[in-house]
């Protein structure tokens, strides 16, 4: 698990206020809060948004209901200046746990957290390994990376902080390749594990000092170095990532478990 460290005072506090007032507003009990998001993965610039994450639980009753499925399992609030907060229902936690959703393992594995109820977060990454699919992981990250590429770096004059946005993902993929198993949160671990010294390391290293130290990148020229190792990367993984072990997973019981106890 990565280290836990902490944000500013006066952000934490104002996030924790935020948090409070949506249990008493909504009825539900919040079992785990976190960053996700460039705080997390450690590039963000310091007008870069708070993306508060969180997974609730509704009292017992809640679920105990002919209408279950067509009840929202999803918290929303709108953005306030800075401020972006949402979670899920446990129950779609789980349920997203048992996919293998690569933004669930990423909130269990933040490095900030914000509110954890004791033992909770330790029960869901005890079970995380068993139901983390490398393949189906994989697979996100390439389509993330596809994605920000076509929408964003196609020209001379590119968003440079966009360049973030799809190395972080190819280099996630990697690191599954590689068998390293859960793809870790900070950006900086998989550029130390991945890219060895030269070139391209420096040209990343160069963008997360200038994103780090002042405002949101602007646009910008294309950067060589990583424009020409980003279309090789692609190019390399054209048909999609290679054949992974396949995974087998434990079944819903493990996770029916971890559901019923957490609505005590």
């Amino acid at each position: 698990m990565n280290e836990t460290i902490q944000q500013p005072a006066a952000v934490t506090a104002t996030v924790l206020e935020r948090l409070a007032a949506i249990e008493q507003a909504e009825s539900v009990r919040i079992l785990y809060a976190c960053e996700s998001g460039s705080r997390a993965w450690g590039f963000a610039s310091p007008d870069s948004d708070y993306d508060v994450r969180f997974i609730y639980v509704h009292p017992r009753d809640w679920y105990l209901s002919i209408d279950l499925e067509r009840r929202r399992d999803v918290i929303e609030r709108p953005i306030e200046d800075v401020l972006d907060i949402n979670g899920w229902d446990l129950r779609k936690a789980l349920q997203l746990m048992l996919k293998s959703n690569p933004p669930l393992f990423e909130w269990l594995y933040s490095p900030l957290v914000y509110r954890a109820q004791p033992g909770f977060r330790e029960a869901m990454l005890a079970l995380a390994p068993a139901y983390y699919f490398p393949l189906g992981c994989a697979w996100h990250y390439l389509h993330m990376a596809q994605g920000n590429f076509r929408e964003y770096l196609q020209s001379e004059q590119v968003r440079l902080k966009k360049y973030l946005y799809v190395l972080r993902p190819l280099l996630a993929v990697r690191w599954l390749e590689s068998g390293r198993g859960v793809v870790p949160m900070p950006f900086r671990d998989l550029v130390k594990t991945l890219i060895s010294p030269g070139e391209l390391r420096d040209a990343i290293e160069h963008l997360l000092r200038l994103k780090q130290s002042g405002a949101e990148l602007a646009w910008g020229p294309r950067i060589p170095a990583l424009s020409d190792w980003i279309s090789a990367e692609l190019a390399r993984l054209a048909n999609g990532p290679p054949a992974l072990a396949p995974a087998t997973k434990p079944g819903l019981e493990p996770l029916n478990a971890l559901f019923r106890e957490w609505l005590r």
